[in-house]
């Protein structure tokens, strides 16, 4: 299984602002520069978590963005789902595209599929907090910048 940028920029968003105080906002430029990565994908980022309510901005002078939900009510497999564009592991997976001349009797999507599924159900297990319960240590890290 492979994740998106987006997806993976995503996560680190929400992971940064964790770490952070509750009432706290925080800015596209210092997630950018705690994970060295691009402001313009993080603006991207930051606009779809605002539309899905994963996030609340808030523009103007003393605005940001923080987390719309506790820590313990944002659901990683959720999160996943909602991020990614697809999970098209393979061609058959595409109904739309698919070419393959074996698809209809092949055992390897169903496989795969099941194999989609459990990576979903593990993520389904996990919140926001317990990604970040070793906040001390991502402080640290978030500070180094």
């Amino acid at each position: 299984m492979r994740l998106t940028n987006y997806t993976d920029y995503s996560l680190r968003v929400l992971i940064y602002l964790a770490t952070k105080p509750k009432d706290e906002f925080s800015n596209i430029k210092e997630i950018a520069e705690a994970y060295n990565i691009s402001k313009n994908h993080l603006m991207k980022v930051t606009y779809e978590l605002g539309k899905m309510n994963i996030i609340e901005t808030v523009r103007g002078r003393n605005g940001g963005i923080r987390l719309a939900h506790a820590p313990e009510e944002i659901n990683i497999g959720e999160v996943v789902r909602q991020t990614e564009e697809d999970f098209h592991l393979v061609e058959c997976f595409d109904k739309e595209r698919n070419q393959c001349i074996i698809s209809p009797t092949c055992g390897l999507k169903h496989v795969l599929n099941k194999a989609l599924q459990a990576y979903l159900a593990v993520l389904d297990e996990y919140t926001l907090a317990d990604l970040v319960k070793n906040q001390s240590s991502l402080l640290a890290y978030f500070s180094q910048k």
